[in-house]
């Protein structure tokens, strides 16, 4: 089992910055790809960012490349995304998610392991 706990959301002015943590608790959890999705009210789950096990390889979202960096700490069992240039648009619950599959993740855009979830709101 994998234990997921996110924080670091809040309530930023559109261009700031915002930087999200997930940790991770449990069995092997270096073994796990890690990844952050968000779902805002009435829409549907978005895939935002997928990390690798090893740390080596990250992949994006359309709507957050280039604004958007996910990176781990394995020592800390810390995935994070720091979040910049925020837009209204990015207002959404945000839910870390990990996988032994990093394919889950990327391109069927599922996870066996999900986070409770942190709240980002972005005013205009």
């Amino acid at each position: 089992q994998v234990q997921l706990v996110e924080s670091g959301g809040g309530l930023v002015q559109a261009g700031g910055s915002l930087r999200l943590s997930c940790a991770v608790s449990g069995r092997t959890t270096s073994t796990y790809n890690m990844g952050w999705f968000r779902q805002a009210p009435g829409k549907e789950r978005e895939f935002v960012a997928v990390i690798s096990g090893t740390g080596g390889g990250t992949y994006y979202g359309d709507s957050v490349k280039g604004r958007f960096s996910i990176s781990r700490d394995s020592a800390k069992n810390t995935v994070y995304l720091q979040m910049n240039s925020l837009k209204p648009d990015d207002t959404a619950v945000y839910y870390c998610a990990a996988d032994q599959r990093i394919e889950t993740i990327a391109r069927r855009h599922r996870a066996n392991y999900w986070g409770q979830g942190t709240q980002v709101t972005v005013s205009s």
